[in-house]
Parts: C-alpha cells; sequence; structure tokens
C-alpha cells in the first residue's frame, strides 16, 4: 500500500458517482494531485472541499501510479473572509483555476504552495490586495517557466523610465526606446518598476492585462480550454469598478 500525508489547498471537486468526488489539490511537497474522496456529498465534507481551503491531507493506494483516494481534514477556511467581498472571491477563485489548469500534476511547487497561502493571507486585507494578487500571477508565470524581466530596458538605453514591456520577449522597454514602436508595446505599470509608483485601480487593471496577456500567448497557448474562465472573469469584473473620472485623472496625468 502506498501513502502519504501533507498540506493541500483545495483547486477543485467534481461529484463522482452518488457520494463521491474527484478533487485536485495543490499540497505542499507534491504539487498538484487528484485524489477520490469518498462521502464528498455530505454537508460537513461539502464544507470542506470549498475551493481555496486549506485541508491536512492522507493519501493511499494499492499502487502510486493510480489516482488513490484521500481522507481530509479542513485547517483553514479561505473563503470564510471574503464572502462580504465577491471581487476578492473571485480573485480566489483564479488563483485556484489557475493552478488547477496549468500545473503539471504530481511535480513539487513548494514555493507557490507557500505563495499561494501568503496571498490568501494578505486578500484579508482591503488596501494590499489586488497589488498581492498581481504579484502572485507574475510568479507564477515564473513557476511556470515564463518569467517577466521588469527590472531594465530591454533595449540596453540608460533610460529607467520603464513604461513598457515587449510581448515578444516579456522584459520591460523604456519610453524612449519604446516610442517608435509604442502602438506594439504593452503597458507597464509604474508599480511594476524598480522605481515604482502609485497602486490604484487603474494601474491593477493594467498589470490584470499585462499578464493576461502571457497567459494567454505564453503559458496557455497549447491549452484546448485557453485561459480558465474564472480569470477572464475575475478581470472583466475588477476593469468595472474603474470609475470614468478616474480614467480621465489618470489620462491628464500621462499628458502632463
Amino acid at each position: 500500500m502506498e501513502q502519504w500525508q501533507d498540506q493541500g489547498i483545495i483547486l477543485s471537486s467534481r461529484k463522482h458517482g452518488e457520494s463521491g468526488a474527484i478533487v485536485s489539490l495543490l499540497t505542499r511537497t507534491r504539487g498538484r494531485y487528484v485524489g477520490y474522496v469518498r462521502g464528498a456529498q455530505g454537508t460537513k465534507m461539502r464544507g470542506v472541499l470549498e475551493i481555496g481551503n486549506s485541508v491536512d491531507v492522507a493519501w493511499q493506494s494499492r499502487v502510486a501510479e493510480n489516482m488513490g483516494t484521500y481522507a481530509l481534514e479542513l485547517s483553514a477556511n479561505a473563503g470564510v473572509h471574503l464572502l462580504h467581498d465577491p471581487l476578492r472571491l473571485s480573485a480566489l477563485q483564479a488563483v485556484c483555476a489557475l493552478c488547477d489548469a496549468a500545473m503539471p500534476e504530481r511535480e513539487a511547487h513548494e514555493g507557490l504552495f507557500d505563495g499561494t497561502l501568503a496571498l490568501f493571507e494578505a486578500m484579508k486585507n482591503e488596501d494590499i490586495w489586488a497589488a498581492a494578487y498581481v504579484m502572485w500571477e507574475i510568479a507564477f508565470l515564473r513557476e511556470l517557466g515564463f518569467s517577466l524581466d521588469l527590472s531594465k530596458c530591454a533595449a540596453g538605453s540608460g533610460d529607467d523610465d520603464l513604461i513598457y514591456v515587449s510581448p515578444k520577449t516579456g522584459r520591460a522597454v523604456s519610453r524612449s526606446a519604446g516610442a517608435p514602436y509604442k502602438e506594439k508595446l504593452l503597458s507597464l505599470p509604474a508599480f511594476l518598476t524598480p522605481r515604482g509608483g502609485d497602486i490604484d485601480d487603474i494601474a491593477i487593471d493594467q498589470a490584470l492585462q499585462l499578464t493576461g496577456f502571457f497567459f494567454e500567448h505564453w503559458a496557455f497557448t497549447h491549452h484546448s480550454r485557453g485561459i480558465p474562465d474564472v480569470r477572464l472573469r475575475f478581470a472583466e469584473r475588477f476593469a468595472k469598478t474603474i470609475k470614468p473620472a478616474d480614467i480621465a485623472d489618470s489620462k491628464d496625468l500621462k499628458r502632463a
């Protein structure tokens, strides 16, 4: 009998049979893992299997290659602090969907596990959650092998006014170097550069568009289903929170 114990985050759960469920977890030391949970349709277990919950995991199977079965105990409910805020709850769901769709199975990514728990903790804070989410997506791209280099100009200019990103390389481009091709470049929010900048809703929206581009064209380009719908909906919901007056003010600042 093969067996192990670990910590995990619920990524998805789908009903299987009359009372069971097939559950996908992001585990601390074994990466994304799928197993079967008996009695998953009961009231108690449905609460345990909510997306984003942290659980203590015991897995066993006759042979290591099989799906195996889980015994799960709830250790933390990530969504309970976000029920009053549908936007933040949507962000939590997007995190889990991205991990479930993109992470290879049974490949350890302990840094991603710890970073995801840190993000869930940050999401309790109204002032920092959105920026923390963006930083998580950038780290997630790096975990998948698609690193963005936003530290210096890709063209090698001494200009540190980084305002663009090359869609081909994922590297930052300065204002002066990018001017001739600015229509072909992606916007880089100042808060993601070494110089830093304001973290307002418009900057977060730009950052979500930036990471969304690289999800579409890099990370999910060969996935038949593309970017998870919940991630697309989260970005759309966030964009709708921006007031027209804020957009006008942002344009005025750029002209200045």
